[in-house]
């Protein structure tokens, strides 16, 4: 993954393909396995194991462990992106088809875009902004309202409710990263959170009772399989191939994949998984992706030095978490 000049195109086009299509397809993975795994549980399966991997790597490469401090921080960020944002998204999926969860977990952008404005002050609410704000609020009412009009069955409110509390708990994660003391490694930074999360997510499985109703002899090939994909492909592979474009390609390109991953969680859904996908799937998936690109290309409103005082490091664009979505 180190910076070297101009790689050759066809890496750059198998990186890009990796984070398109593995990230994509993670969604349906999720699906899978939660129905034969307590969504905790795997949860914490999958991230315990990717971030003992990275962790290791990292160490025998010579990169220093976090200190307390930066453990301590990890922990505080796992609580958030990984207990309720990931632990609820994998809980939802049990009630949610696995492109919708996609579509939701999309509007990410849309609530950094609020916290920007109403609470960092880094950003203007502009008539652009504005109408971007609403077409996302659109999207999910597309998906949850039950009198939308559209046809179909509206998707299950506590599964909807799960998915958006996990999409705000990122977006708050994001923001607190900027003022936490972390790795400056951000292989070792993510590996780091992964381990904290898993081990978070496990306490927290057992602490629902999961295990008691979980029989490991009882577990298709199929679900283990998803279980292998998600830690390998979506957050080994996948997060190699993210980190090494982020050193070669500019941010703006490589964070396509916010685009890409939803509609390819949905097509993924309808041609293996057998979900629907009728005008009211299509018309909430277009304005959650509309709303996304518009908020994502708004230039930010940079903050006068003597406005911003002690947080004029807020004026950086917000980019999400160390750890993206893996």
């Amino acid at each position: 993954m180190e910076a070297t000049a101009r790689p050759s195109r066809w890496k750059k086009l198998l990186a890009f393909a990796i984070i398109y299509l593995v990230w994509g397809s993670t969604f349906l993975a999720i699906r899978v396995g939660v129905r034969e795994v307590p969504p905790f549980l795997l949860a914490g399966m999958r991230f315990f194991a990717a971030g003992i991997v990275l962790y290791a790597w990292m160490r025998a490469k010579g990169t220093a462990s976090p200190t307390r401090r930066q453990w301590a921080a990890a922990f505080f960020l796992a609580l958030l992106i990984f207990v309720f944002d990931y632990g609820l998204l994998f809980w939802a999926e049990k009630r949610v088809p696995s492109g919708i969860a996609a579509v939701m977990m999309a509007t990410i952008p849309v609530f950094m875009a609020l916290a920007e404005i109403l609470f960092l002050r880094t950003q203007k609410l502009t008539m652009r902004l504005g109408l971007a704000l609403l077409l996302g609020i659109c999207g999910v009412a597309a998906l949850v309202s039950r009198s939308a009009g559209l046809g179909g069955a509206a998707i299950d409110t506590s599964g909807a409710v799960a998915l958006l509390v996990s999409a705000i708990s990122w977006s708050l994660a994001a923001i607190l990263t900027r003022k936490l003391s972390l790795p400056e490694s951000k292989v070792m930074s993510s590996g780091s959170q992964m381990l904290a999360g898993g081990i978070l997510l496990i306490i927290t499985s057992a602490m629902l009772g999961e295990f008691k109703a979980f029989d490991v002899r009882a577990v298709s090939s199929g679900a283990w399989l998803a279980l292998v994909y998600l830690i390998i492909a979506g957050s080994i592979i996948a997060f190699t191939a993210y980190v090494w474009l982020i050193h070669h390609e500019s941010p703006t390109k490589v964070g396509t994949y916010a685009y890409v991953n939803p509609v390819v969680a949905v097509l993924l859904g309808y041609f293996l998984g057998g979900e629907a996908l009728g005008a009211r799937t299509v018309v909430g998936t277009l304005l959650v992706l509309v709303s996304v690109v518009v908020i994502t290309t708004t230039p930010k409103r940079k903050v006068e030095p003597e406005a911003a005082g002690k947080d004029a490091e807020l004026t950086r664009p917000l980019g999400g978490s160390e750890i993206e979505r893996i």
